[in-house]
């Protein structure tokens, strides 16, 4: 359909223009949607399957909802492709979601195309064809790995390397006495309360309050912060932890009839090695040394054969004890043998189905639940050197293969119960991420984690993870989390800034308060063209700004009188609706200026 064409009562949507098309409702589509609803952007919704409850909350936000298949070209029409900024493909399926994004790409090659996948070989064919592809797992992880160890988040800009640290102020004062230059990016008071985000350097912070700086790694070490937060989890000396895991190995393989065995079978030795270093011969009358004694019973026991010494011109007692010696040490050594044969190989076994208890782990972190946002969660806590310990209930999870290739742990088991969590040395654990696929199983999971932690639970991050964002609020106040984490909130934000020229770079929390690295292009005719960086939101702080007229020199940090210029890349941190604030600033929302909505709606 063409630009100008007006819309049929048959195609309520098609005449719109700089709207937003979300394909696929599940997951992720319904934040998109509510954050494209918040920030003012017009938005059609496709799915052919979407929960009742889902469909029932857009009628609420009055968007409209095309129940077809967005794998139709007919479809994306009557959705209004031809005058839409953007489709974003959000299906629960990467078949459907790869369709409907090749069809978008063949129908209107000039349109914006964001794609949810987690296949990383599709993706980058896609990124071949103009089309941004965007992995939840992906983009949740350093947010949820950042809470597990409160290590230095690092961002990128322009190609230069950044820290986001979380510290604790030793003492009262202003954000310029204790920590000079560094950007302050949000602080969170000691004893609860609103999170000030992006204050400034004349802020006063008070003893125990949790500030978040932001530098390079040099500057941070100069201000002696190192990012990890007191109540943060140590991990012992790697040496130290190697050993003492070597050893509870070695313990838990050694049951108790494999000790009784052994004990039996060095019993016989040492009985046998006395009464021949006493009663044994040699010619002459010499005496039996004890080592030779030693040796001629481990000899006599293995039955290797007489060709140092032998029992024949001994006494007929010494001989028939010979006799005994020889039975009975067989026997022990052929019971001692099956039973390491049998420890070994029940160990390997339950290893391989993730059924046997780990012993001596300490300053772990425990991760429950090994779906795709968990996967990504271990790989990155490997990364950064940490111990890891997988709970995972399925025995056929497609990701175990790659989990055990890493060299994780695993423990097939329900991590609701208490005696997994006991198996699993909970009571020594740096941090747990609890990372289901089931909302209902976190919190029930996370209960039962806070239940087994008893004093330990304040000082423990305990990560939650929650589909729903407004579960995710219910949640933290009610049962106490500290860190309850939705995925799809922390997505959303990445797919609506690629849809309307937001490029976001990076997402972390301070405190509660989700924050956003963005890179924003300032347009020549724009509202930020000439404006102060004193001007911006007072939420809002500019990082670093690329000077297009210098070959992107990065200006770091611009000072509070450094005006924006068309063409610069500036680097902005601040809460996702404030970043959007100043992309309208920027540019007019897309087609607000010429949209035509029709006064009715079909659902």
């Amino acid at each position: 359909m063409a630009a100008g064409q007006t819309a049929g009562p048959d195609q309520p949507y098609a005449g719109w223009r700089g709207h937003v098309i979300v394909c696929g409702l599940h997951g992720v589509g319904l934040s998109i949607v509510e954050e494209l609803n918040l920030s003012g952007v017009p938005a059609v919704v496709v799915d052919d399957d979407p929960d009742l409850r889902l469909a029932r909350t857009l009628l609420g936000w009055g968007v409209p909802h095309i129940p077809a298949s967005p794998r139709s070209p007919e479809t994306l029409a009557e959705a209004g492709l031809a005058g839409a900024a953007a489709v974003i493909c959000a299906l629960e399926h990467d078949l459907a979601t790869l369709e409907t994004a090749l069809l978008t790409r063949e129908l209107r090659a000039d349109v914006r195309v964001i794609v949810q996948l987690g296949n990383p070989a599709v993706g980058r064919a896609l990124t071949g064809i103009a089309i941004s592809v965007l992995d939840v797992a992906g983009l949740s992880a350093p947010a949820i790995v950042e809470a597990c160890l409160h290590t230095p988040q690092e961002i990128r800009l322009a190609g230069q390397a950044f820290c986001a640290a979380r510290t604790v102020a030793r003492r009262a004062g202003r954000l310029r006495e204790l920590y000079g230059a560094l950007a302050p990016v949000a602080v969170a008071p000691a004893g609860g309360g609103e999170v000030v985000v992006c204050p400034g350097r004349d802020e006063p912070v008070a003893a125990g309050d949790e500030v978040t700086l932001f530098g390079t790694a040099e500057e941070l070490r100069a201000a002696g912060v190192t990012g990890r937060a007191e109540h943060g989890p140590t991990r012992p000396e790697r040496r130290v932890r190697y050993l003492r895991l070597l050893a509870a190995a070695l313990a838990q393989a050694a049951d108790r009839r494999l000790a009784i065995a052994l004990g039996a079978l060095f019993a016989v030795l040492a009985g046998s090695t006395i009464v021949l270093r006493l009663a044994y011969h040699l010619p002459g009358y010499r005496s039996f040394p004890l080592l030779d004694a030693a040796y001629f019973t481990v000899e006599t026991v293995t039955t290797v054969g007489y060709g140092d010494f032998s029992f024949r011109h001994q006494s007929p007692w010494l001989m028939a004890g010979a006799i005994a010696l020889m039975l009975a040490g067989a026997l022990f050594v052929a019971v001692f043998f099956a039973l390491l044969t049998n420890a070994l190989i029940s160990r390997r076994i339950e290893e391989s189905l993730g059924r046997r208890r780990f012993t001596g782990l300490s300053g772990h972190v425990l991760v429950i639940g090994l779906g795709a946002v968990g996967m990504t969660v271990v790989q990155r806590l490997v990364g950064q050197g940490a111990d890891v310990v997988v709970v995972e209930k399925s025995e056929g999870n497609r990701h175990l293969a790659e989990l055990r290739g890493l060299g994780v742990p695993v423990l097939i088991a329900d991590g609701t119960q208490p005696q997994t969590l006991a198996s699993v040395s909970l009571a020594s654990a740096a941090a747990v991420a609890i990372l289901t696929s089931d909302d209902l199983a976190n919190l029930e999971t996370g209960l039962a984690v806070r239940d087994q932690l008893g004093e330990r639970w304040g000082s423990t991050p305990v990560v939650l993870r929650m589909f729903d964002p407004q579960l995710a609020r219910t949640v933290r106040s009610s049962f106490g989390f500290g860190f309850v984490r939705s995925t799809a909130a922390l997505a959303a934000p990445w797919f609506v800034g690629a849809a309307l020229g937001l490029e976001v770079l990076n997402t972390f929390y301070a405190g509660d308060e989700p924050l956003l690295v963005a890179r924003l292009t300032v347009t020549q005719d724009g509202g930020l063209a000439g404006l102060a960086m004193r001007d911006l939101a007072a939420r809002t702080r500019v990082l670093a700004i690329s000077r297009s007229s210098d070959d992107g020199y990065l200006e770091y940090p611009p000072r509070r009188g450094t005006r924006f210029r068309a063409g610069d890349r500036a680097y902005l941190i601040g809460p996702y609706e404030e970043l959007l604030a100043v992309l309208r600033r920027d540019r007019p929302a897309p087609g607000a200026a010429d949209q035509t909505r029709p006064t009715g709606r079909t659902d």
